[in-house]
């Protein structure tokens, strides 16, 4: 006889906050720690711009009778985020206000860890710096400046494991997002968001008006500053996060003619593998796919091995310019992807729908295109 368990209701998902928020923390800390030198804290609440949290303070201590220096760790809830437990610190030093010369009141600056662009401006995009005008702004005396250093002891290192030199921060991490919240990637929300701009992009057809039937899917934000340098209209793109499969289905669903699939090469190659959500957490066989396709066109067993040892796909793709092999290799895993997407959605909508791939590398730079 099998005895089948009640159903056991699942707690939802707890949402946690993004980096910025841990490096405003870090920094009110701080200057409050700055101001009243004996009071101790153990969190700060912090005004979101939306609602209002209360963050946790690891360390605080000052330095002299002018700078401080606070560290909170990060803590992204739910989400699967590489960032988790990461050190944030704030190094805040007050300087006295010259009324005769116009000065910033507040100064933010990258330390160690924390990204610059391409033109050496701190990796701070514009959510962050208005959370830190608003958390910061009234504490500072009316007689002081305040100078704002983030460090990321670990930013560098982390930054190896994700996109961020594909759109121009180099160095460490970023402080970017248009949230304080960092909504789990358990919860089916970034799905949904997705699934409703892609409706919004073809619904006015099924109205009998002119919606849009070829769509271009970006795979991740960097995606975005490729499709700019293509000249491909925003107006065409939706964006997809890991849920490709998904939203292959949606499209064909709602009879789109083609989707043409924009993304880093480490990502999108998954799905010549039969991988359709192309989260890493759920499956990862990059540099298995890469191999199969070099055995495909013909390479050998070394270069198999090569591709095999390589740290991430990367560093693949690069040792395959030095074989000569990345042309050959990367069209055949171009076909491969749209062939796999066509029949995952004529398995799944029962239509036929084209599906085109532009590969681009972690620098932004094409390396491979199967359009229709």
């Amino acid at each position: 006889m099998c005895i089948r368990d009640s159903p056991i209701p699942l707690s939802p998902p707890l949402p946690g906050y993004t980096l910025p928020v841990f490096a405003v923390a870090a920094a009110k800390a701080a200057l409050i720690n700055l101001r009243n030198t004996t009071e101790k804290l153990s969190s700060v609440s912090l005004d979101l711009l939306d609602e209002n949290a209360e963050i946790a303070i690891a360390q605080v201590a000052l330095l002299d009778s002018n700078s401080a220096l606070a560290i909170t760790l990060s803590n992204p809830g739910d989400n699967l985020d590489l960032t988790r437990n990461t050190p944030i610190w704030a190094l805040v030093k007050l300087s006295p206000r010259q009324e005769e010369i116009e000065e910033e009141i507040l100064t933010l600056e990258a330390g160690e860890g924390l990204g610059k662009t391409a033109t050496g401006e701190a990796a701070i995009y514009s959510f962050a710096r208005r959370l830190f005008t608003a958390n910061l702004l009234p504490l500072i005396p009316e007689d002081k400046i305040a100078t704002v250093r983030i460090i990321l002891p670990q930013g560098r290192e982390l930054a190896k494991r994700t996109s961020n030199e594909a759109f121009g921060i180099l160095e460490g991490l970023a402080l970017l997002g248009t949230s304080g919240i960092s909504q789990p990637l358990s919860a089916a929300d970034h799905l949904e968001e997705f699934r409703g701009i892609l409706r919004e992009k073809v619904k006015r057809d099924a109205y009998g008006g002119q919606g849009l039937r070829n769509l271009v899917f970006c795979i991740g934000a960097n995606g975005y500053s490729v499709a700019e340098r293509l000249s491909i209209p925003e107006s065409a793109i939706v964006p997809t996060g890991n849920w490709l499969g998904a939203l292959l289905i949606e499209a064909g669903l709602y009879k789109v003619d083609s989707v043409l699939l924009l993304g880093y090469q480490g990502k999108l190659i998954k799905l010549a593998g039969g991988i359709f959500n192309t989260s890493s957490h759920i499956a990862d066989a990059k540099l298995e796919i890469i191999a199969a396709a070099v055995v495909e066109v013909g390479g050998d067993i070394a270069a198999v091995r090569t591709v095999l040892q390589a740290k991430t796909a990367d560093e693949a793709h690069k040792k395959l310019i030095e074989l000569n092999l990345v042309d050959a290799v990367f069209a055949n895993l171009a076909q491969k992807i749209s062939r796999k997407a066509q029949s995952y959605v004529k398995k799944y909508a029962d239509v036929e729908m084209k599906v085109g791939v532009v590969l681009f590398d972690r620098k932004g730079e094409v390396i491979c295109k199967n359009q229709f």
